[in-house]
């Protein structure tokens, strides 16, 4: 299934696989399971994929959610604050999540080993489990380059080292944190030519959220970039969508989003109106591939798609729910 997930190349073979990859999560995974009985949906009633049911994703917080009987390879947990209840994500087999992230990087940005991966990610390093972490870790080391690497708090280092290796006319793609790399454009000013700035989100606590129009003008101003890069991932998922400007994402062929009614959550809206994030991540054939988010967003006729917000109004993603 593996070969038949990472070779879509059109919307057909996508929704081909999706229906074979939901049979497959019906029969294997007892919590989805139990979920579609209750809705009283069955695969033999599925036509076409608007009508599969999703998943909330508070399921992942209470409940071991796997389509597999192997042992757990890994399990990536979301960060939290202190008392939470956090997301487990329990992976069986990691190689879908390692084949996931380097074609989804590949179909983006191109090979891997033409860039010079720095990380600016101090609250992700400083807990364990972390997808997004183990992500980075092995994109650092595919990249290649002796100049590839994590920083944690030492600004002043990367500073520097930003600066030389954007003049040496290299690829340069700095991975950060929105707080961290807040904290960079307001001791240092860069004027950047070769380098790709990439905001993963999230104040995590340590500064005011921001609207995404006012978050990406200051990075760009502070960098000296046209355009702020984003990556759109969460630790129940195996891929990401990413954006290079303009908080517009784009999804791998394997990976889609579709948008429900935020009063009736069984329903997939038309493109274009603002609604729940629901999202099919094929990658994640030994988990669930079909996630009711708790993120607001909608999504383009050419299907790529913007987060406005969250339902519980609170971690939002780049925009103010007033404009809602």
């Amino acid at each position: 299934m593996k070969k038949d997930i990472f070779n879509i190349s059109s919307e057909e073979q996508f929704n081909e696989v999706t229906l074979k990859v939901f049979k497959h999560q019906f029969e294997n995974n007892p919590i989805y399971r139990s979920f579609c009985d209750l809705l009283y949906i069955h695969p033999s009633d599925i036509k076409n994929i608007e009508e599969i049911p999703f998943l909330p994703i508070q399921f992942f917080k209470s409940k071991q959610v796997l389509s597999s009987s192997e042992d757990v390879n890994i399990t990536f947990s979301s960060s939290g604050t202190t008392g939470s209840v956090t997301s487990k994500h329990h992976v069986t087999d990691l190689s879908y999540y390692e084949e996931s992230y380097l074609k989804g990087f590949e179909h983006f940005y191109g090979n891997i080993d033409d860039y010079i991966i720095l990380a600016l990610l101090p609250n992700y390093l400083e807990r364990e489990g972390s997808s997004l972490v183990y992500m980075v870790d092995d994109l650092i080391k595919k990249s290649n380059h002796p100049e590839s690497g994590f920083y944690l708090n030492n600004i002043d280092k990367l500073s520097k080292k930003l600066n030389t290796l954007d003049k040496s006319g290299k690829k340069v793609l700095l991975i950060g944190v929105s707080f961290a790399l807040l904290d960079m454009v307001e001791k240092y000013s860069f004027q950047l030519q070769n380098t790709i700035i990439m905001e993963t989100g999230g104040m995590k606590g340590r500064r005011k959220e921001l609207i995404r129009k006012e978050l990406h003008q200051l990075l760009s101003d502070g960098f000296g970039v046209e355009k702020i890069h984003s990556e759109y991932g969460m630790t129940e998922l195996l891929s990401q969508g990413y954006s290079n400007g303009n908080g517009v994402f784009d999804c791998p062929p394997w990976m889609k989003i579709l948008t429900r009614d935020t009063e009736d959550p069984l329903t997939v809206q038309k493109q274009g109106k603002t609604g729940g994030i629901n999202v099919i991540d094929l990658a994640n054939y030994n988990s669930c591939s079909f996630i009711a988010t708790q993120d607001l967003g909608k999504v383009h006729t050419n299907n790529t798609f913007e987060i406005i917000g969250r339902f519980d109004n609170s971690d939002i993603r780049g925009c103010n729910l007033m404009v809602l």
